[in-house]
């Protein structure tokens, strides 16, 4: 009898971790899905509209270690639009499209190490990575401003690269989810037998079951599920 209830409550605990665990992957997999999308529609939008789409929040991987170790390779960054240039302060990290002659056109996320306004009104911004000797050749003008970081992702950037490969994709999203959509249909298809089963002992048993069957059936209906 001791072995019976032992066997039974290592069995309703590892339901219990399982039940835990698939949520748990359900809900990364709901997460993960959410990035790609935002990313893949910020992507096409940036296509159209090019350098002037903004949006308000934006996503950046990082792959140069001139902000390490602040910032490190692998690293995803979370920006928010700026809509004032006095918003920016020194010390701040931002991104933005480099005028520099080495870089130029490229996107880069780097500290403000000093703000000033020009004789136009205009703002501009010199900026260095905290891994890198010198700050930046050239000054960032405001309208080049991406936006200002607000949030750092550790290592994020790994499972982007991951997931780009259609192997990665294969493995982590489209496996996972089929066992968790096939584990549903399995369960929904042994609660139709059980309901079918304890249909028919209800139907069979005469008044005296038919009155008990509404509470019978769910414990009938319990009990088979739990094995």
């Amino acid at each position: 009898m001791g072995k019976v209830e032992s066997y039974t409550g290592t069995k309703k605990v590892f339901k219990t971790i399982y039940k835990v665990v698939s949520k748990i992957i359900l809900y990364i997999l709901i997460l993960i899905a959410l990035f790609l999308l935002y990313v893949g529609v910020s992507t096409k939008l940036y296509k159209v509209k090019g350098d002037k789409f903004k949006p308000v929040f934006s996503l950046y991987s990082i792959i140069s270690p001139s902000m390490y170790p602040t910032i490190k390779v692998y690293d995803i960054i979370i920006d928010k639009k700026v809509d004032s240039p006095t918003e920016i302060k020194e010390g701040d990290i931002i991104t933005f499209l480099s005028t520099s002659s080495y870089s130029q056109g490229l996107t880069v996320t780097h500290r403000v190490t000093e703000v000033r306004q020009k004789e136009d009104g205009n703002y501009e911004y010199q900026t260095k990575g905290d891994n890198n000797l010198s700050p930046d050749a050239a000054y960032a003008p405001y309208e080049n401003v991406l936006g200002k970081v607000v949030f750092r992702v550790p290592q994020f950037g790994r499972v982007q690269d991951f997931l780009a490969n259609r192997h990665g994709w294969i493995l982590v999203v489209i496996i996972p989810a089929l066992i968790i959509i096939i584990k549903d249909i399995l369960k929904l298809s042994k609660l139709a037998k059980v309901e079918s089963k304890v249909s028919t002992m209800s139907g069979s048993g005469g008044k005296k079951t038919y009155r008990n069957s509404s509470s019978n059936r769910k414990k009938s209906i319990a009990r088979r599920l739990d094995k």
